[in-house]
């Protein structure tokens, strides 16, 4: 098995939710973070980044003051890298899986983040993350990485992924 497993798929198919399922199974050994939706009377208004170690924050939102913008959310770069980055740096440094949803257009604007994502991918630790499905020169880098397995996740796959992933993740070879 390859060392790193990423999910892609559409906008909205559930890959988040495959990785928030997969956490619990994976315990103390895990560290990193995942996104949620800021909601405000049923509407969407952004996300927050909120760390397995239990911190959070703003990633992005419709209210927000930002020249970093992905469709009508604005990104608050400066929330996200003091909540995203320590807690990718605890876990190369306290854990055996990092976990990171995602990277994606809002994440990649912060080239602190990038820096990291490369750090993690070079090191000995696994890599369970979401990824854009759309190309984008960095993202299509990490895809086609040797040490990378790709998961499509689907309507048809979706539910069961967690236990298939969470498997992998078991016999992951340390290369």
């Amino acid at each position: 098995m390859k060392k790193h497993i990423l999910l892609t798929g559409k906008p909205g198919i559930g890959k988040t939710s495959v990785v928030k399922k997969i956490i619990p199974f994976l315990g103390a050994k895990a560290g990193g973070f995942y996104t949620e939706e800021i909601r405000e009377l049923d509407r969407r208004m952004g996300f927050r980044v909120v760390t397995l170690d239990g911190e959070d924050g703003v990633l992005a939102h419709v209210e927000f003051n930002s020249n970093n913008k992905v469709g009508k959310y604005r990104v608050d770069l400066d929330s996200f890298e003091k909540v995203a980055i320590p807690a990718l740096e605890r876990a190369m440094e306290h854990k055996s899986v990092i976990v990171i949803d995602e990277i994606g257009k809002m994440e990649l604007f912060s080239m602190k983040f990038r820096e990291m994502v490369r750090k993690i991918l070079d090191s000995e630790k696994t890599l369970l993350c979401v990824i854009k499905e759309n190309a984008d020169t960095f993202t299509e880098g990490i895809k086609k990485r040797k040490d990378v397995t790709l998961v499509t996740v689907n309507y048809e796959n979706r539910d069961t992924l967690p236990e298939v992933v969470f498997e992998m993740l078991k016999t992951v070879k340390k290369s």
